[in-house]
């Protein structure tokens, strides 16, 4: 039949809630009663399948005969002149362009690709219908068509197919994609419209995909695409709903064999992949995850076992990751993957070369100005050229093009303060609004008291007594009050470090103490550092040292402050990046997106929530392990635990990580920072604390949209009870991707609208506010080192006060604290790791700032979409107005830093600011 110049495909389309494609609509329109009765059913239901409910509109539109008979009459009528009709229909694939595209293809490869591009055979496309064919109660018959190129550019190319598709076809509930190109492609979306070239949009269905299709010679099986709509299992077009649960299955893989960097496949594994004892025996670590050093789990990668330690995995140049998982062409190519090898394989051997002596430190502090004034002139290394295009503001280029130097920008802090990293003020006010801003906690009894078993570590007590801290405050109030008024904090280090102390003594060029910091609420709402106690346990060969140190007046012991607090610095540094930054985020965040891919189907709302918020982090983990934290990688050579940096955050794992006690609130309440009101509501411990009073802005905001996106797609505690693929996740997460915690009570269950709100506040938290805020300040705060120290490599000179290193500490106190800081060797790769860390992506998301697809299909969503990132904006203005507001002094006053880590948006670049949906970075 001719199609008529006009509209054929009456389409839900995105910006009406739904992308259910279905000729038989059209043949219904001509029908004008039918397509009335077409019309209100759709507006009041989405749950029966198109065909079905145009159907069922010509038999309501006959109804009013009266005659029953009459009725099935007309409704058979319509059946068979459905049956009858066809339209054309046309299916627009845009995918990217490789590499090259525009310049004639070379090798077999691309011959082969060439020709079938000729020969119109690109892509091969079937059409899967929502419906079941009502004679057979089976699958309807696939309609396929090769695709062959309509236009292409540097950067996109255009695949064009064109169907005949009979009017009783139904709804379009998904697309199968098989690339017949020997590469791989990337394919953004897949957009069927009518064969006339209609202006009319919303007579298109759009498929959004942004994924990577494997070449059909690499693996048989065909990609599967669902609509822009979201369903619950249950819900389920019948004429896919097989389809939904083998797609599952495919990602799940079977447990066996090496995966390829084609393969889309998710599966979990301990980490038995941070040393090389194949190679080096010296790198040989224990495996994390299980009862002995319990830990989140990690992607499968199937790679050989070690000969020399069959309880690890052989390292390989690349790490796996599921395809989908990778970063995108702009982070891939111009930042972050790029950067970081480029980092490591470029810059930090030509350190080393032109810093020849590992152990040397900074002879005096202009030495560690000279790096951001005059900077280290690099030798010659592959690889160098490219990253200066990438990060010129790093390296910058000297005269010839060959010819390097390493210069760093002057952080904000010392920007704004060059003496800021040496007071008192500035070290208590970074507890509360500084890079590590999760560790301070209120001081709930005294004395303060190990847990620790005394016979190994000695006695539990604190050399922190009463007499001392009223002492400290002058005699303001008595101890007991400054407790009863909750004026006492404390940055506590002791139980979770001592058990590490002696073995970290062993390694070269580090020491390690266990850490108490006490601090004392001011009546401005400052805190002031009132004591730091070290603590060396007994070993076989020395009894038990403690001392505590006090910001005294005399020469010696304002030296012995500053040392105690460059010790108690690295403490920090070391808990930050291992434990607030890596554990808390990265690494367990990663099974609920392993978990996610394995069991929520891609049109299962849920998911197509929580995918922002998992985007590129299982590739930079796998970053992570290849060159951050792995055994000799970057963090063990240049942080105090060494070789125990990992165990160390196992334990730390082990002792402290809940799930419950992730989302902010109850972390707050927690450290004894907020307490919970008889209305529900929070009140802070410290007022003006800049990373709670901010991030409860964000933390509400997230849950008021997750909690009106559950509602749209939830109507009952049942259906979240019931939804069998969500159960599945959220055991998954439990049992296997946390699995050395699957027994734990405070496992939230799934049962209500509130708990799941939760568990996804949550989720979304975590990869974003509680990541940004100790993430995007690290060079801010740690490009200059002596701010925060990543590594104490002498010991305090009182350990032995009749050894040597009394002896020069008392004839030249400042040699001392620079040889306790970082080498020149380790400071200066720190400095450049923290600024490629810190950096925002020219292509990164913000909170707030981009709709799904999937979410501006649904008009209610969208609605709720749109409060979400009105809200997001407000926040910026609330911080800024917050930040100008001289009686907040935590976050204002002379020199001082705003505190801008969590407001929501910004441009690329270091720039202290801006929370991306994921952890990217």
């Amino acid at each position: 039949m001719a199609a008529p110049a006009r509209p054929l495909l009456a389409v839900l389309s995105a910006s009406h809630g739904s992308s259910l494609f279905t000729a038989a609509a059209f043949s219904a329109s001509r029908r004008p009663a039918a397509a009335a009765a077409c019309r209100r059913r759709s507006s009041s239901t989405t749950e029966l399948p198109t065909t079905t409910r145009c159907r069922a509109a010509g038999a309501a539109a006959s109804s009013a005969s009266a005659d029953e008979a009459a009725a099935a009459a007309v409704a058979a009528a319509t059946t068979v002149e459905l049956e009858r009709e066809v339209i054309t229909v046309k299916a627009t694939v845009t995918a990217k362009a490789p590499p090259g595209v525009l310049l004639p293809h070379v090798g077999l490869t691309g011959v082969r690709d060439d020709m079938a591009d000729l020969f119109q055979r690109s892509l091969l496309l079937e059409l899967v219908s929502s419906d079941l064919d009502p004679k057979t109660g089976k699958e309807k018959q696939t309609l396929s068509s090769y695709a062959h190129i309509l236009r292409r550019n540097a950067t996109k190319i255009t695949y064009e197919a064109t169907f005949t598709v009979p009017a009783s076809f139904g709804a379009i509930g998904a697309v199968l994609v098989e690339n017949e190109h020997h590469r791989e492609m990337f394919v953004e979306n897949i957009v069927l419209s009518d064969g006339v070239g209609s202006d009319d949009a919303d007579a298109d269905a759009v498929f959004e995909c942004n994924s990577w299709v494997h070449s059909k010679f690499d693996n048989p099986h065909k990609r599967v695409f669902f609509p822009l709509k979201s369903y619950l299992p249950a819900r389920t077009p019948q004429g896919v709903a097989r389809l939904r649960k083998s797609e599952l299955a495919a990602v799940r893989g079977d447990g066996l064999g090496e995966r390829q960097k084609f393969d889309r496949v998710y599966d979990y594994d301990v980490y038995n992949d941070l040393g090389n004892p194949d190679h080096d025996q010296a790198t040989k670590r224990p495996v994390l995850g299980g009862k002995k050093h319990p830990y989140p789990r990690r992607c499968r990668t199937g790679r050989h076992r070690s000969k020399k330690d069959p309880s690890s995995e052989v390292r390989s140049s690349t790490v796996y990751v599921p395809r989908d998982e990778m970063f995108s062409d702009v982070k891939g190519a111009t930042f972050s993957a790029k950067t970081l090898r480029s980092a490591l394989h470029a810059v930090v051997p030509s350190i080393e070369t032109a810093l020849l002596d590992a152990k040397m430190g900074f002879p005096h502090f202009t030495a560690i100005d000279s790096l951001f004034d005059d900077g280290i002139k690099l030798p010659s290394q592959q690889g160098l050229e490219q990253l200066f295009t990438i990060v010129p503001r790093l390296i910058k280029a000297v005269g010839k093009v060959s010819d390097f130097v390493l210069r760093f920008e002057t952080p904000e802090l010392i920007n704004r303060d060059k003496f800021a990293w040496i007071r008192d003020e500035e070290f208590a006010r970074q507890t509360l609004a500084g890079l590590n801003p999760v560790s301070i906690q209120l001081v709930t009894e005294l004395p303060i008291v190990s847990k620790l078993d005394q016979n190994t570590y000695g006695s539990p007590d604190s050399l922190i007594t009463k007499e001392l801290i009223e002492g400290e405050i002058n005699g303001a109030m008595t101890a007991e009050e400054a407790l009863e008024s909750k004026k006492l904090f404390v940055l506590d280090y002791h139980d979770l470090f001592l058990p590490y102390v002696n073995r970290v003594r062993e390694l070269e060029g580090t020491t390690l103490y266990g850490s108490r910091t006490l601090f004392f609420l001011t009546n401005d709402g400052t805190l002031k550092p009132i004591a730091i106690e070290l603590t060396r346990p007994r070993s076989p060969t020395k009894p038990q040292w403690r001392q505590v140190f006090t910001h005294r007046s005399d020469a010696t012991g304002s030296w012995l402050w500053k040392l105690a607090k460059a010790h108690v610095l690295a403490h920090d540094s070391g808990y930050h990046q291992l434990i607030s930054h890596w554990l808390r985020t990265h690494c367990c965040v990663e099974p609920y997106i392993i978990a996610a891919n394995r069991q929520l189907s891609r049109m299962h709302p849920i998911y197509r929530l929580l995918r922002p918020h998992f985007r590129y982090t299982m590739e930079i983990n796998a970053l992570a392990r290849e060159y951050l934290v792995s055994a000799k990688g970057i963090i063990e050579r240049t942080f105090s635990p060494g070789k125990y940096c990992l165990e160390l955050s196992s334990a730390v794992y082990d002792k402290l990580w809940r799930f419950d006690m992730e989302a902010l609130p109850a972390d707050l309440i927690r450290r004894g920072m907020a307490v919970e009101g008889d209305d529900g509501e929070l009140k802070l411990t410290i007022e003006d604390y800049p990373y709670a009073n901010d991030g409860l802005l964000v933390w509400d905001s997230i849950k008021e949209w997750a909690s009106d996106y559950v509602a749209h797609y939830y109507s009952s505690p049942e259906e979240i009870a019931g939804d069998e693929e969500l159960q599945g996740w959220w055991t998954e997460v439990r049992t296997k991707g946390h699995a050395d915690k699957k027994d734990e009570p405070w496992w939230p269950t799934l049962d209500s609208h509130e708990s799941l709100v939760h568990v996804l506040t949550t989720i979304m938290w975590v990869t974003s506010g509680h990541h940004a805020a100790v993430n995007f300040g690290q060079y801010h705060f740690g490009g200059y080192f002596p701010n925060r120290p990543t590594i104490a490599r002498a010991h305090m000179p009182v350990e032995n006060e009749e050894g040597k290193e009394m002896e020069r500490f008392m004839a030249r106190p400042e040699e001392t604290l620079l040889k306790t800081f970082p080498s020149q060797i380790q400071a200066t790769i720190v400095m450049t790791v923290l600024d490629i860390l810190s950096a925002h992506s020219p292509d990164e998301e913000y909170m707030g700032d981009h709709m799904e697809a999937a979410w501006a299909a649904e008009p209610m969503v969208h609605a709720a979409f749109e409060k979400f990132s009105g809200r997001m904006k407000e926040i910026e203005g609330t911080i800024d107005e917050r930040n100008a507001t001289e009686e907040l002094m935590n976050r204002c006053g002379a020199g001082v830093v705003p505190y801008e880590l969590l407001k929501p948006f910004s441009n690329a670049g270091v720039t202290g600011r801006g929370i991306p949906n994921s952890i990217s970075i």
